[in-house]
């Protein structure tokens, strides 16, 4: 009889506290009590020898008094015996039944009773719960404090509050304890030895609140009552007569969770398969848990078990709301479960349950959403055959309208092999659809990709912007004539494509940059000499000079800056963006509505009389010599901060004698100082403000070649070695019979 009543409460214990587990797993070890009385022993507690995890810790070791009815099981400290309530391997707690500290007065000063009530957890696995107990006082004008030490601090931790009331009726039942004839504080974690005290050594309302109370207990446990103010420890004779509950964090203290890929210690306590470890919460040490669809206990061999979930939810309703299937078949998996859906069903789209496939209602929807996808499939591939129709018309139109047909003629009449007529899909090919990440540049006119042909061959393709219908009948004529530029100093025009709107060029690809980034955007500034300076400026020079007067047909640049001088691997400069570049055929009589140019290379005389000549060219030109010599920018910012023009201040300090203030320190040599000085006067004399009174390109490239030569030999003259420059395809050697004398007045423009 006995022993089915045992029986009864184990089952009764394990559906109301252990809901979600199934009945008939063992808790402690073989052989030995699971059960004292109405609490369950957990290993690695355990009552008796063998049956406790002694060698974690001597105090896993739990006794059983038979003395009560029913039995109580009794743990025990470093200084006393307390009764167990409950353990939880869940949450590593214990609760048990703690003492009440108290004083009692007879008198306003008569103490005549007195108890202090404590523990001493150093050593054992226990610690108080810092988050499920509370130190609560309870009494009218009276301080309870609590005192003791915690892990390897040698410091006293003290904490307490204060309770006041006037009289009996100041009070009411229920009341939170928050100083009105009770009150209550939290407790530091890790504290191993604590104390309960009464600071108090008279009252003054004695006569109907004789006794005072301070304890350590469980949160929400304690709820104020009149009548624990009144008579002779009225509170612990009635309410806390077996003590009053404190809940007990428990750990196995003397180690910690391996880490990742780390071999467990011998004495590791988490010894079931499908269990984890996780770092106690208070205190040092770890706890033990049961992985996700397991149950039991993980400190025992094979203790955590696979919850059948289908079992469960057959057994009690309940279960089929925490474990979910509707409409399907259960089958359990090793933690955890499938829903299985059968023929004419599919899931719901949660995993966890079926519904039919199709309704009669999406059947009706499914043959209608049918037929619209076959007529829209239809209309698509219709627009679509029209739209290519159409754009394939456009393209031809387009090849005409930008005079395809009468390049095709000029091409074969001409014999001209070196232009090649690129399709729309060759264009979106090499240059990947126009991707930003094939941006070369974007400037006034248009923007400018770099693309790789079916050969293998790397070019630039200009996307011009649009132009008017008048400027396409010269298109043509003007990529005969570029097509025909053959000099080295100029960036070769290699095709066209003429299937879109806007005509677009491609060029050869210069590879090493612009004028301008080498000038003044380097991350690290390097030395440039000023031998290289004058190449550049010469072969830039010897370029426009060609396209203004040795090409059949005159062509002005109209926008000369340093972006567009290119430089090779060599540095020799290729002037760009020229000519058909700006798909507009210019004649120096042509009266000009939108002046085009930059900012700080603008020839002044064009922006009033709207007229572009050569010697607009001749003005912006200029400027890029003053970048060369100052290594300063068109608009530059001043030690002021402010922007200046790099052409206006230094006509100003040319004219204040003030040269050197100008140029780069790096070219400043007195030697050569002759070559700066008449380099200056030419870019005086292009930027002269009429344009009459400049020079043409054909005698400034001349002008450059003879400073280049001077400064060449008077290099030869202090350093008498012959001198080889590596900047040229083609090195170039100095002569030691250049007349300086013949080059100083060669150098000079006649006044």
């Amino acid at each position: 009889m006995k022993e089915a009543l045992i029986f009864l409460v184990l089952i009764i214990f394990q559906i109301t506290v252990m809901p979600d587990t199934s009945s008939g797993l063992s808790i402690s070890k073989p052989g030995c009590p699971d059960k004292c009385g109405n609490v369950s022993i957990p290993y690695p507690f355990g009552i008796g020898a063998g049956c406790a995890a002694t060698s974690l810790s001597p105090y896993f070791a739990v006794t059983c008094n038979n003395s009560f009815q029913p039995p109580r099981t009794m743990v025990s400290d470093n200084s006393t015996t307390r009764e167990v309530i409950d353990i939880s391997l869940e949450r590593g707690e214990m609760r048990i039944y703690s003492e009440v500290s108290y004083t009692c007065f007879v008198s306003n000063r008569t103490m005549p009773e007195n108890y202090t009530s404590g523990f001493s957890m150093e050593g054992t696995p226990f610690l108080p719960s810092t988050t499920r107990n509370r130190f609560t006082v309870i009494g009218c004008s009276t301080m309870g404090v609590i005192g003791g030490y915690m892990h390897s601090n040698p410091n006293l931790y003290v904490a307490g509050c204060y309770s006041y009331c006037q009289s009996i009726n100041s009070t009411s039942d229920g009341a939170p304890c928050i100083g009105m004839g009770c009150c209550e504080t939290i407790i530091t974690p890790n504290l191993t030895d604590f104390a309960a005290l009464l600071v108090i050594n008279q009252s003054s309302v004695w006569k109907f609140n004789p006794c005072f109370y301070a304890m350590l207990a469980e949160a929400g446990w304690y709820s104020f009552r009149q009548q624990d103010l009144i008579g002779h420890l009225g509170f612990v004779s009635g309410k806390a007569k077996r003590g009053v509950p404190l809940v007990s964090d428990w750990a196995i203290r003397n180690g910690s969770c391996p880490k990742d890929r780390e071999k467990a210690p011998r004495d590791y306590a988490c010894v079931s398969s499908n269990s984890y470890c996780v770092g106690a919460s208070n205190g040092p040490g770890y706890l033990c848990n049961c992985s996700e669809g397991y149950e039991g206990n993980p400190y025992l061999p094979e203790g955590c078990h696979d919850i059948d979930e289908c079992k469960l939810r057959k057994q009690d309703p309940k279960y089929e709301q925490l474990y979910p299937c509707k409409d399907g078949v259960c089958h359990n998996t090793p933690g955890g479960y499938m829903c299985k859906c059968t023929v004419g069903k599919r899931s719901d789209g949660t995993n966890y349950g079926c519904r039919p496939i199709l309704t009669k209602s999406e059947q009706v929807a499914m043959g209608l959403s049918i037929s619209a996808v076959v007529v829209m499939s239809l209309t698509c591939l219709l627009v679509m055959k029209l739209q290519k129709m159409k754009h394939s018309k456009e393209k031809d139109e387009y090849f005409k309208q930008n005079g395809g047909l009468k390049l095709y003629d000029e091409m074969r009449s001409r014999q001209v092999d070196t232009i090649r007529i690129l399709t729309e899909k060759e264009r979106k090919k090499a240059t990947e659809n126009y991707s930003n990440t094939r941006v070369l540049g974007c400037g006034g006119r248009g923007m400018v990709y770099r693309g790789i042909l079916d050969d293998g061959k790397e070019v630039a393709i200009k996307k011009s912007k649009v132009i008017d219908d008048d400027c396409r009948e010269e298109f043509v004529n003007e990529i005969m004539i570029l097509s025909q530029v053959n000099h080295r100093n100029i960036v070769k025009l290699l095709g066209c494509c003429l299937e879109v709107d806007v005509p677009m060029l491609v060029y050869e690809f210069i590879s090493n940059g612009t004028l301008f980034e080498f000038l003044h955007e380097n991350d690290q500034r390097s030395q440039v000499p000023l031998d290289l300076r004058l190449k550049i400026a010469t072969q830039s020079a010897e370029a426009l000079a060609y396209i203004h007067s040795s090409t059949s047909r005159t062509i002005l640049h109209g926008d000369v800056k340093s972006l567009n001088i290119l430089l090779d691997n060599e540095y020799n400069a290729k002037v760009s963006d020229f000519g058909a570049s700006a798909l507009k055929p210019i004649d120096k009589n042509d009266f000009i509505m939108l002046i085009q140019g930059t900012l700080g290379y603008l020839d002044p005389e064009t922006f009033v009389s709207h007229h572009l000549t050569d010697k607009s060219d001749v003005y912006s030109f200029g400027v890029v010599l003053l970048e060369l010599i100052t290594r300063k920018r068109a608009i530059y910012i001043d030690n002021l901060n402010e922007n200046k023009s790099l052409s206006h201040t230094f006509i100003l300090m040319f004219h204040q004698n003030r040269l050197r203030d100008m140029l780069d320190c790096e070219i400043i040599d007195d030697e050569v100082m002759i070559v700066l000085e008449k380099l200056a006067k030419l870019v005086m004399h292009c930027l002269s403000p009429r344009g009459d009174q400049r020079p043409t390109m054909k005698e400034v490239a001349e002008r450059l070649q003879m400073l280049r030569r001077l400064q060449m030999q008077l290099v030869k003259k202090i350093s008498p070695i012959r001198v080889r420059y590596s900047y040229e395809g083609s090195s170039t050697i100095a002569t030691s019979g250049m007349d300086t004398a013949k080059l100083l007045l060669d150098a000079d423009f006649p006044r």
